[in-house]
């Protein structure tokens, strides 16, 4: 069966860093993941997450800093692999790959 396709176009390339989520939206999932986040490092001395694209990458680190200034404590953020994130409290465990 031959499907002819009507009123299909091709969509701009993103710019590099651009977020499909507005303003609101981005704020609001910062919140959320500052709050499950925070919750899961305070029970357990870490967290985490993952990380596809370069803006889930900066969303963690602007998360960690948050969490850092709410405590007083620092919040490191560890790459476990080029998907995924762990955000950890500086005196829980250590590694070789942390970063600030």
């Amino acid at each position: 069966m031959i499907r002819d396709l009507y009123a299909v176009r091709l969509l701009p390339a993103e710019e590099p860093g651009a977020t499909p989520l507005t303003d609101e939206e981005e704020r609001r999932f910062r919140a959320v993941l500052f709050s499950e986040l925070g919750n899961e490092i305070a029970d357990r001395g870490r967290a985490r997450y993952p990380a596809y694209t370069p803006e889930d990458r900066r969303r963690l680190v602007d998360v960690a800093n948050r969490l850092t200034a709410h405590w007083g404590r620092r919040v490191l953020v560890e790459i476990e692999d080029e998907c995924r994130l762990s955000l950890r409290l500086a005196d829980h465990g250590a590694t070789d790959h942390v970063t600030p």
